[in-house]
């Protein structure tokens, strides 16, 4: 079977070179990937949600019935509280404006916040949104997790654009471990926006491309990517006209289901990840 990753450079412009998180911001295509020994699975859409499309997405993280959201770019950066019932909003908190918001994730009663280039990590109410302090850490941030959520042995995973996922303590966030996710061998460059599934999985979208990657935290090796093309194809060319880069996963609890979505996108999509063809078929 042969896996190549989906990119978005008919649709990006040169904006993206002073909007992305990215440290090799302003590139547009990504390199085709390809796998004899993972099987490409789909996103089968269960249901749509409409939403306002002014949300340049960065963290999606589902804790009980309700959906957070953390969205970037100077001085319209903001995190969200919304009903996973209705999809209302319930809360929200703009960030400052030389803070460039990234990844977000639920630890217990705290919600972590990261920034891009700003080395700065929020520590936040999870009810309220309230800040409660920050943190200093090295490097760009870009997804966060938790792994074990809920358990003694719950950790931060983080993300930097590269191909490294980092393991951070959920109070300090001193970083732990560390590491490299490949396929087939090989680097996965651009690990972006993170959700850390049931199943023990971490799942990671790709900068630039309709992929989302299946990850097993202890080995760093995908076992399985995701093409998200056909979300996009789904959408009228008037919703496709301002939505940016597939950015955004978001397990149901207790479900094998996702919330998924991308910056900018006026949808949320509801999805099973099911398989396309048997390993070994193109």
């Amino acid at each position: 079977m042969t896996v190549r990753a989906r990119t978005f450079a008919a649709v990006l412009t040169s904006a993206l070179a002073v909007t992305a998180c990215s440290s090799t911001s302003g590139s547009t295509t990504a390199a085709p990937t390809t796998s004899d020994s993972v099987p490409t699975l789909t996103a089968d859409v269960v249901r749509e949600y409409d939403r306002d499309d002014g949300a340049f997405t960065q963290g999606f993280e589902i804790d009980g019935d309700v959906l957070y959201e953390g969205t970037g770019l100077e001085g319209s950066s903001f995190v969200r509280r919304t009903s996973l019932e209705n999809m209302t909003e319930l809360a929200r908190v703009d960030l400052p404006s030389d803070l460039f918001g990234e990844g977000i994730t639920v630890d217990g009663d705290t919600l972590w916040q990261i920034t891009w280039q700003d080395g700065v990590a929020i520590a936040r109410d999870r009810d309220t949104l309230t800040e409660q302090r920050r943190v200093n850490y090295d490097g760009e941030g870009w997804g966060l997790c938790t792994e074990g959520r809920g358990t003694s042995d719950d950790r931060l995973v983080m993300s930097d654009g590269t191909s490294t996922l980092t393991f951070r303590d959920p109070t300090s966030f001193d970083a732990v471990d560390t590491v490299d996710v490949t396929l087939d061998g090989n680097p996965v460059e651009r690990l972006n926006e993170l959700d850390c599934a049931e199943d023990g999985s971490i799942y990671a979208n790709v900068w630039q491309t309709f992929d989302i990657m299946r990850i097993d935290p202890d080995t760093g090796k995908v076992t399985a990517v995701i093409d998200g093309t056909p979300l996009w194809d789904s959408m009228s060319a008037a919703d496709r006209g301002g939505a940016d880069v597939f950015n955004g996963i978001a397990q149901i609890p207790g479900t094998d289901r996702f919330l998924v979505t991308g910056k900018f996108w006026p949808k949320i999509f509801e999805v099973r990840f099911t398989d396309t063809a048997p390993v070994g078929q193109n």
